[in-house]
């Protein structure tokens, strides 16, 4: 059996574009794992199973291709801690995480470039998940290039309570703010250019395609970043201290689920 954590994620920015010809948005984005995890565990099988989590397709559709890819199949045993559909990726983490424990059972591994493109037909995110450190992601997501940002500061994620979420898909198609994109992604690579510390990541732009009044709520008790992970409707507020993070967590339980977390360099 084998077993590894899988990393939740935020999005430090996400600047959206224009939808392309193959119906998906351009963005830029800076996705940043987080020590919120799930837990896969993997072995290898007669048939494909997942078992732990019954709303799973993202591990299963990982497990399938590689059964295609090299004839093999796996029981995968998926335990749960991120929440579902709330913009930190827990679903892409954990197929990553399956796909990649699963081609390490094989006498002979698929190299990374193979498992990076059957990642990314499973979903735009999933292939940062194979990576280490955080990323800038453009394209429809799926392209990635390495930063080296600070990590030396507090999460606190708030999952607001009462909230439905519309699917990610129906979120982007209403999107319609993709004009000056092209001047958007280079004012987002500047800003990523002059940070030095931990602070400096309060001038990255806003996420373009979700808002919460929870931000404004934690930059008001001393977040110096806040703001909706990808789709939402997690929104994090980044802290310096650590008092000032249990405080605003405590501050914030009324208002639904609530975290204290940690950037998480590796998944």
């Amino acid at each position: 059996m084998s077993r590894a954590s899988a990393s939740a994620k935020i999005n430090l920015a996400l600047v959206v574009g224009p939808t392309r010809d193959d119906g998906y948005h351009e963005v830029a984005t800076v996705m940043q794992r987080i020590d919120l995890t799930d837990r896969i565990e993997v072995e290898p099988a007669r048939a494909n199973r997942v078992d732990g989590f019954a709303d799973d397709t993202l591990v299963r559709g990982a497990l399938e291709l590689l059964t295609a890819e090299t004839g093999k199949a796996w029981h995968a045993l998926i335990e749960k801690h991120i929440p579902v559909a709330a913009g930190l990726g827990g679903g892409s983490s954990d197929a990553a995480t399956a796909l990649s424990l699963a081609s390490a059972t094989l006498p002979e591994p698929l190299p990374s470039d193979r498992l990076a493109a059957l990642a990314a037909t499973l979903g735009a995110d999933v292939p940062f998940f194979l990576t280490e450190g955080p990323q800038l992601a453009t394209g429809i997501g799926a392209e990635l290039e390495p930063l080296d940002l600070p990590q030396d500061y507090w999460i606190v994620l708030v999952l607001p309570a009462g909230v439905t979420k519309a699917s990610t898909a129906d979120v982007y198609r209403a999107f319609d703010g993709g004009e000056g994109f092209s001047e958007r992604r280079d004012s987002l690579r500047a800003a990523l250019s002059r940070v030095r510390a931990a602070e400096d990541l309060a001038a990255l732009p806003p996420n373009d395609l979700a808002t919460s009044p929870l931000a404004d709520e934690l930059r008001s008790i001393g977040a110096f970043r806040a703001d909706v992970s990808g789709a939402g409707p997690a929104v994090y507020g980044l802290f310096l201290d650590d008092d000032e993070a249990a405080r605003a967590s405590g501050l914030l339980r009324a208002r639904g689920r609530v975290w204290i977390t940690a950037p998480a360099w590796y998944g």
